[in-house]
């Protein structure tokens, strides 16, 4: 599970409150509804307005729209898929930062600190794996499977620093590049694997 599914999953539960939410798997993102995380950051009785108001000083203060903020059809209170803001997780949490109700404080608290853990990782690569293997061992992985895991992520390290010292630097490269050693793999394309 990647940060962005977690910070997802734990703003879906947020106070065991529903929150709408919806994966799209071409892009491989989760996007929540703007209005229910709204809903469960202030306790407005009309999350619409407050959404409405705070987007426009938002707006207002950083001279763009969040343009990362898209409408997506998801069920309503009365069953019926309805058009709502919808935004994914950086959306999200840069929306939740700029929340004023104390609600939003434990999110707040939350981010800094996983920001404050990603620094101390790109400080030192041995921590970031200690990290790792913790994270795995709380998801309940065997040692076996979390020293595989490892010995294939420096693996796969070593080889794309070999691809770099070998001219490859554009993205569309490396991905055609990953989905050339997936299919001789897997005798499947990455799409056919997801």
């Amino acid at each position: 599970m990647n940060s962005h599914t977690q910070a997802c999953q734990a703003v879906k539960l947020f106070e065991s409150t529903r929150v709408r939410s919806h994966g799209d798997a071409a892009q491989e993102k989760w996007y929540c509804s703007v209005v229910d995380v709204v809903q469960v950051l202030t306790d407005s009785i009309i999350p619409k307005r407050y959404w409405s108001d705070l987007r426009r000083k938002l707006e207002k203060e950083s001279g763009q729209p969040y343009e990362e903020v898209v409408r997506l059809k998801m069920p309503a209170a009365d069953g019926r898929l309805r058009e709502t803001d919808a935004a994914d997780v950086p959306t999200l949490l840069r929306l939740i930062q700029s929340n004023p109700s104390p609600k939003a404080e434990p999110f707040k608290r939350w981010q800094a600190k996983v920001g404050h853990e990603r620094m101390q990782e790109m400080a030192g690569s041995a921590q970031s794996q200690d990290r790792a293997r913790e994270n795995w061992q709380k998801l309940g992985r065997s040692t076996k499977w979390i020293q595989q895991r490892m010995t294939g992520q420096e693996t796969r390290k070593k080889l794309t620093d070999d691809w770099k010292e070998s001219g490859v630097e554009k993205t569309d490269e490396f991905a055609l590049l990953n989905h050339i050693i997936h299919q001789e793999w897997m005798g499947l394309s990455v799409q056919a694997h997801k």
